[in-house]
């Protein structure tokens, strides 16, 4: 990717023989010294990522590596009948600004554009496209129409009025949108800059992607030039946090220079150009600001970049301007221009405002390194490099307080950064809990104020905020200082770790008070989760009771009472029988429909008082299992009250369970020594539920440790020196403590056979493996372990990359890897989990219920909606079945399909269009849905659940529903329809074809 919209418009001036220009398009790279040599910046730039990852909105995908964040914001968009869900939330809020939204995109496009190189060098190619796509998803969704653009989803105040997790938001969510009657050019252009440059990242890989952005980013910026104002005078909520201050003039130039790149349109050229003319009211470009630089609302200085080289590149009298108006400002922020500067701290940053004053820094670093890999004078080529890897490192560490500004990487990282769902607090109070819950990996921090001061404060949202406008530039940033340095740096493997989770339900409870034949307990029932946070409405505690005394005395069960004297929502049971030999009963405290969820007092846990009373004479609380550790006063927690959701035991023991006891040490440890490397391995622990790795280099220790949290049964060390010994044990944690130490290994890493990837599948009774060759071995062997189990060799010797394992069992698990051999050691792939079974059962019965979405007898956009039943006595293998909706096409444009919403996933679910030939009556046209094999298999009596599908024309013109095969808009509920047919293979078992 890197460079290739270059080499495109080079092409364009070359065929027009205008390159004969006085100004180099060579890079001409100066390396510099990174002045903080201890930096790993792949491992940096894989964190800035990640950021992303913790500002999703929305329905999550199954690929979410964010363990505490989870489903969000599902309701966006219903106050006006639109699916607004996705995109990012802003900063440490949950407000959907689009406008910094989009320029944070743009920023991020740009840097794959132009260093796509460092990110793939860094293993980090496909993480920043995933986030990049995941914004651009949003937009298109919130285009609804060619002129109309939903620009923020909730309300600034509103939002920020509470302190708590995204997942369990309860306030309303407004939406605002932008159109032909109070449009927004600033937005629409910002959002059509963004959908541009993300064209050319996705234009190789996958070109259908990218021409439906570019589609929306014509259509956008059309509707910017043709219908003008500034996108805070219609979405006002957005003025106290995002207002136009520039206006809308540096969107057009900006989103018009996009255009042009990502279309080769010389329209767009001179839209963009005439654009610059009204950046100021005289002077010209003399007067064009200088003393900012590129940001969320300000974009002439990176649109003055494109066109200094766009222009140059044809030999146009304009290039003269925008490199002087460019130079002017990266002068500004290095040796100063007519004797002013920006203002620097002591410890060496270009701090241009308190708010925020990293990011501008590492903005102004983005396009200082873009104009320095261009510009061919050298003085100016060091210069502008030289300040940007100042500032790049001054952020990672290299300032006055040997301090990272990253969270979660570096240095004494901040901690607390302002940010509510990372911190988790269930009181809605950013003081409670004192520390944060979870690692905001990779968020880079307001920073430092103009003397280098800075505390670690959640409540200093100047210095302490986090945003995705903050990380955009810093990100692009990381991906050149990568390509500078960081040559052999490696990202973190297993990342990121698993969190160690605290209890997250649990009931609070005291003796209230007691008697001869009764006792009374107060209880309050907590829902303080997050990871995920969650809604709890279908909660419920046990009291367990031995009532071994009333029956000693001859009463029964019968004769004792449950009364509830308060409650906050629950219902109280009568005693229940749980082991009648025993004599031991259950008192259930249902919750049920009473929302409890982390979200202030009040919310985040519910109370419940209630007297047990029993007969005279014959009553002694001291023998319950609940009783135990209650005491009058406050209540406190109690794990003898165990908790349940929707009937599942998620905290607390049952009578009978076993208390949880430290772990024994593992065994079977393996270390195997690679290049630079040890991989080590072991046998899974009972009751463990992570494990740490420690290290020496002296036998016997003492160790250091090396990795905690470990969630598997197999850690890579890197990083290590070729030709040292180094001693590991490794030990397993629960919550009750740590085991002792492992036996001892020892490895030595050696220059043993390069990197080599193990690929495959499973097949009846069978195992088929292939890999890529290993630079420098001499021979293979295939390594197999039954998951849990430590590995054995199947085969040794091999000169091939193929292999089948015909000994593998149907339903068993394995796991495989491939060791490539020299006379120095082996180098291990990577781990293949695969399960043989046999060949999937492909009869059965099957019924399709349907119900109309809604979408009218007209419409743009057409949501039926399924669920399919399994009727017969086996289970069918899903990815077997196929569902066909019969219509009309009314026209010849080309449709796209998505699945909104399905339970199996909508990663797992397909829709291809297939015509009718001839047409046979209302149906011209179907959409056949299809589910891929994660979608697992329907057992007997099974439903999938509602699968939510839809589909438009990409010219977004209406279809007419009335005159289709399989629309029924009476349907409003779930009902069989016979009108949609079904398929198992080749064979039709559902349905009537038109």
């Amino acid at each position: 990717m890197k460079g290739s919209w270059w080499r495109r418009v080079a092409m364009i001036a070359l065929s027009a023989g205008l390159l004969a220009g006085s100004l180099s398009m060579g890079t001409g790279i100066r390396k510099a010294d990174a002045a903080a040599g201890d930096q790993n910046y792949a491992e940096a730039l894989q964190k800035a990522i990640y950021f992303y990852e913790a500002q999703r909105s929305g329905p999550l995908p199954a690929s979410n590596r964010v363990e505490w964040r989870g489903n969000s914001g599902m309701q966006d968009g219903a106050n006006v009948g639109v699916d607004l869900t996705g995109g990012w939330y802003d900063a440490g809020d949950h407000v959907k600004f689009g406008f910094p939204m989009a320029a944070s995109a743009t920023m991020l496009a740009w840097s794959v554009v132009e260093y796509g190189d460092g990110y793939e060098q860094a293993g980090q190619l496909e993480e920043i496209k995933d986030n990049i796509r995941w914004a651009t998803d949003y937009f298109m969704k919130v285009h609804t129409k060619p002129n109309e653009l939903w620009g923020q989803v909730g309300a600034g105040n509103t939002d920020h009025a509470w302190w708590g997790p995204a997942e369990v938001m309860q306030m309303n969510r407004p939406s605002f949108k932008i159109d032909a009657t109070c449009p927004g050019s600033d937005l629409a252009a910002e959002t059509a800059a963004a959908l541009a440059a993300s064209s050319i990242v996705f234009a190789d890989d996958d070109p259908a992607y990218s021409a439906r952005l570019l589609q929306h980013a014509k259509e956008l910026y059309n509707f910017a030039d043709t219908y003008r104002g500034e996108y805070t005078d219609c979405i006002t909520d957005a003025a106290a946090f995002y207002n136009s201050w520039t206006g809308y003039e540096d969107e057009l130039a900006w989103g018009g220079a996009w255009l042009y790149l990502a279309t080769n349109d010389s329209a767009y050229l001179s839209k963009a150009i005439a654009a610059t003319d009204r950046w100021s009211s005289s002077g010209g470009s003399a007067n064009w600001p200088y003393t900012w630089t590129q940001g969320w609302d300000s974009k002439h200085y990176g649109a003055q970049i494109l066109l200094a080289r766009i222009t140059s590149s044809l030999n146009m009298p304009e290039a003269t301007r925008f490199i002087q108006s460019t130079e002017r400002n990266l002068d500004y922020w290095t040796v100063g221009v007519n004797g002013t500067r920006v203002k620097y701290t002591p410890g060496g940053l270009a701090w241009l405002d308190q708010w925020g004053s990293l990011r501008y820094a590492a903005n102004a670093s983005f396009i200082s390194f873009i104009y320095s890999d261009w510009v061919s004078d050298p003085v100016k080529k060091s210069r502008y490099q030289d300040f940007a890897v100042s500032q790049m490192n001054y952020i990672l560490g290299d300032n006055p307080r040997q301090s990272s500004y990253v969270v979660g990487y570096g240095q004494n990282a901040p901690q607390h950064p302002h940010h509510r769902t990372a911190h988790g607090s269930w009181l809605n109070n950013e003081d409670i809990p004192a520390n944060h819950r979870h690692i905001l990996y990779g968020a880079m921090v307001g920073g430092p104020d103009a003397s280098d001061g800075y505390t670690d404060d959640i409540g200093d949202y100047v210095s302490n905020e986090v945003a995705t406008d903050y990380n955009a530039g810093f990100t692009g940033a990381l991906a050149k200082m990568n390509l500078l340095f960081g040559q052999n740096h490696q990202p973190l493997a297993n990342f990121p770790a698993p969190e160690v989770k605290g209890d997250e339900f649990y009931v609070e409870a005291a003796i209230k008070s007691s008697g001869a034949n009764y006792t009374e307990i107060r209880a309050q029932l907590n829902n303080r989760s997050a990871w995920p946070a969650r809604m709890g409405d279908q909660l419920s505690f046990k009291y367990f009771l031995d009532l071994s005394e009333v029956y000693a005395a001859g009463r029964t069960v019968s004769d004792v009472q449950v009364t509830a004297s308060y409650t906050e929502g629950a219902t109280v049971s009568q005693p229940v029988v749980v082991n009648a030999a025993q004599h031991i009963y259950a008192i259930t405290a249902n919750f049920g429909n009473t929302k409890i969820y982390p979200g202030g007092e009040g919310n985040y846990r519910k109370e419940v008082q209630f007297r047990i009373t029993g007969p005279q004479g014959a009553w002694n609380a001291s023998n319950d299992h609940s009783f135990q550790t209650l005491t009058t006063g406050t209540p406190v927690k109690s794990i003898y009250l165990p908790v349940y959701d929707a009937g599942v035991k998620v905290y607390g023991q049952e009578p009978g369970v076993t208390p949880v006891t430290v772990p024994g040490a593992p065994a079977g440890v393996q270390a195997v020594a690679g290049s630079s490397q040890v991989n080590l391995t072991w046998a899974a622990v009972s009751g463990a539920e992570s494990y740490t790795v420690k290290r020496s280099e002296v036998s016997g220790g003492p160790y250091t440790t090396v990795a905690t949290g470990v969630n598997g049964l197999t850690y890579t060390n890197t990083g290590l020196t070729n030709g040292t010994a180094y001693y590991y044990v490794v030990t397993a944690v629960n919550s009750a403590g740590e085991s002792s130490g492992s036996v001892q290994v020892s490895a030595t890493p050696q220059a043993v056979p390069g990197a080599l990837t193990l690929s495959g599948t499973a097949g009846n009774a069978q195992s088929v493996l292939t890999w890529t060759a290993a630079s420098g071995a001499t021979s293979y062997k295939v390594q197999r372990s039954v998951v849990g189990g430590t590995y054995a060799d199947v085969a040794t010797g091999l000169s091939v990359l193929t292999y089948t394992d015909t000994t593998a069992l149907n339903g068993t698990t394995y796991n495989y890897r491939i060791a490539a051999v020299n006379a120095n050691g082996q180098t291990l792939s990577n781990v293949l989990a695969l399960t043989p079974s046999a060949p999937p059962v492909t009869t059965g019965t099957l019924e399709v219920q349907y119900r109309s979405g809604g979408s009218g007898n007209s419409s743009n956009a057409v949501t039926p909606q399924f669920n399919v039943k399994n009727t017969g006595t086996q289970a069918i293998d899903l990815s077997t079945v196929k569902i066909r909706y019969y219509f009309t096409k009314d026209g010849a444009d080309q449709m796209t399909f998505w699945c909104d919403y399905a339970e199996m996933g909508t990663a797992n679910v397909e829709g291809t269009f297939v015509a009718v030939n001839p047409a046979k009556g209302t149906a011209d046209t179907y959409l056949e849905i299809s589910f891929k094999s994660g979608a697992g298999s329907l057992s007997a009596g099974a439903e999938t659940g509602v699968i939510q599908a839809r589909f438009s024309k990409n010219n977004w013109s209406n279809f007419d529903l009335s005159n289709d095969y399989s629309y029924d808009a009476s349907k409003t509920d779930f009902a069989a329809w016979n009108k949609v047919t079904a398929y198992q293979g080749n064979t039709k078992v559902w349905g009537l074809e038109p």
